[in-house]
């Protein structure tokens, strides 16, 4: 059950991280004809290799991913790249929320079998 626990906690992360990430390409789209405006991501792969260290996910729990959005200098914002990744963020966390519920059922499960 702790296995459940411990990867809950990732899900729960993972979804915080997709709606950051929703949160800057929004942004982005709010600020296409903005002059100056710098175009923001969240780079997944940077903060999720962090989760397979016991520490660091500890840390990752209490501060969340707040400060993983950033600024992408010289990159133009082009409204087709920015929907696409709007579409693959809807997808991710489609999946994730998936395997929250599969988790919830899993632990519903043990909790039944249990008495």
């Amino acid at each position: 059950m702790f296995s459940s626990l411990d990867n809950m906690g990732k899900v729960t992360l993972m979804m915080d991280l997709i709606t950051q990430r929703q949160r800057a390409l929004g942004s982005n789209l709010a600020n296409v004809d903005t002059p100056g405006y710098v175009r923001r991501d969240v780079n997944f792969s940077d903060y999720l290799g962090t989760l397979n260290n016991p520490l660091e996910t500890k840390l990752s729990e209490k501060l969340g991913p707040s400060g993983v959005i950033e600024e992408r200098r010289g990159q133009e914002i082009e409204v087709d790249q920015e929907l696409m990744a709007l579409q693959e963020n809807s997808l991710l966390y489609t999946m994730a929320t998936r395997r929250m519920s599969n988790i919830i059922t899993e632990m519903k499960t043990v909790i039944n079998v249990g008495k």
